[in-house]
């Protein structure tokens, strides 16, 4: 039996009739403490706290001035501001490193369990397949913020100590001070955190479908690649606003004066509707899944 059995077992009390159904909380709770105790878990914001550091140490290191034509956009910017380290590394993070470590996650929420036979157990408890799967796409969705987080502090952190930091000037050309600053940049991270929530839906669907979650996990990885690929083809430009990649790193309205939310807004509805979708698939999915035999 796994650790992720074991400690929803625990919470959940014996009665006369059997195991009491478990609250959605101690299932949440059980869930969170399993995901973020995995050396996998904590290897994977590891590697996504090193991504600003090796931007840093690149750029600390170079003995040329960078040129705004060359690199990420921002990059040529962070020797003067270190709180541009945030929104590059968030860029660089975003296309694939991020959804690479969501993917890993996603994709081992039920076919992860289904492997080491323990799903039984978890349905057995009784937990109920559908609160199940809202609270696995929790565990998804608390990652979805901490390796966000962990990149967006970090940037922060180290921006703070490797280079100098004074008023940022926005996209717009207007200058705003450090606090403002870094409201902004509290409110792109919020932006990529939303960004993945839906192929955060997606990898729990497809984790629904397989009982390999290596499996599971690649085919998450391999999605985003595609719809990234078929995003940046301009010949499916009917296409692109159906994607889930599409409003990625369209944040710039967040970094103008005045500030507008509009993209923010797209990007969520779209998510949210992948959500709606694939969520559907899943509990459709499951719910006439064999898990018990």
């Amino acid at each position: 039996m796994s650790l992720n059995s074991v400690s929803t077992a625990r919470s959940v009390p014996e009665t006369d009739t059997g195991p009491a159904s478990p609250s959605g909380g101690s299932l949440l709770r059980s869930e969170l403490i399993v995901l973020f105790r995995r050396g996998r878990t904590l290897a994977m914001l590891g590697a996504l706290a090193a991504i600003p550091i090796m931007i840093a140490l690149a750029i600390k290191l170079s003995p040329a001035k960078l040129s705004a034509a060359k690199g990420p956009p921002f990059l040529d910017q962070v020797s003067n501001n270190g709180l541009f380290l945030v929104v590059t590394a968030l860029l660089i993070s975003l296309p694939l490193f991020l959804p690479l470590t969501i993917g890993v996650v996603a994709g081992d929420t039920i076919a992860g369990e289904a492997s080491l036979g323990t799903l039984r157990y978890l349905l057995i408890a009784p937990a109920g397949r559908i609160r199940l799967l809202l609270v696995k796409y929790a565990g998804v969705a608390a990652f979805c913020f901490v390796g966000t987080a962990v990149v967006a502090i970090t940037g922060t952190l180290v921006g703070l100590a490797f280079f100098p930091v004074g008023r940022v000037t926005l996209l717009s050309g207007d200058t705003v001070g450090i606090g403002e600053a870094i409201g902004r940049l509290s409110l792109v991270s919020s932006f990529v955190f939303v960004s993945l929530l839906g192929l955060s839906a997606i990898g729990l669907f497809i984790s629904t479908l397989t009982v390999v979650p290596v499996g599971a996990m690649a085919a998450t990885v391999v999605m985003s690649v595609v719809v990234q690929i078929l995003d940046a083809l301009p010949q499916l430009g009917w296409l692109h606003p159906w994607l889930f990649s599409h409003y990625w790193i369209d944040f710039a309205d967040l970094l103008r004066q005045p500030i507008s939310f509009a993209s923010f807004g797209e990007n969520a509805l779209l998510q949210l509707g992948y959500i709606v979708v694939f969520g559907a698939l899943a509990i459709g999915r499951f719910a006439s899944k064999d898990v018990l035999s």
